[in-house]
């Protein structure tokens, strides 16, 4: 479930939705696409959107779905990626989104986001930046 919910035209809040274990051609054909190549951090609404299979109304989740979130719900499925494939993100762009994993990550200072725990409804401060170089 995600924390706050994709808010669609007319009214629906939709917090559910599926996300599968990536393949390796899931992580490395969004490389070749053009829109990374103009903006790195377009990478991760790239990956995410092949590995979220279902999002509310949405089977498959275009890219576009995925970026219209709410960046706490964005933050969410890049930790739920990371806890699926069993890795943490390594390619963290400044900012929180995920960069090409051939891009060097520099530190443009703590990306901190609030979010509530969608089992427990506990408030959480994620920083979107521990643990990246």
């Amino acid at each position: 479930m995600l924390p706050v919910g994709l808010l669609l035209s007319d009214g629906q809040l939709h917090r559910a939705g599926q996300l599968r274990p990536a393949t390796a051609l899931d992580e490395i054909e969004p490389i070749g696409d053009d829109r990374v190549r103009r903006n790195e951090a377009y990478y991760g609404l790239l990956l995410l959107s092949r590995v979220v299979t279902r999002l509310g109304p949405y089977s498959p989740v275009p890219p576009e779905v995925i970026a219209a979130l709410p960046a706490a719900d964005y933050a969410y499925l890049q930790s739920l990626y990371a806890s699926v494939n069993g890795q943490a993100f390594s390619g963290m762009a400044p900012g929180g989104a995920v960069a090409a994993p051939t891009q060097a990550v520099t530190a443009a200072g703590p990306a901190i986001i609030e979010t509530e725990c969608p089992h427990c409804g506990a408030l959480l401060e994620l920083n979107l930046d521990e643990g990246h170089a």
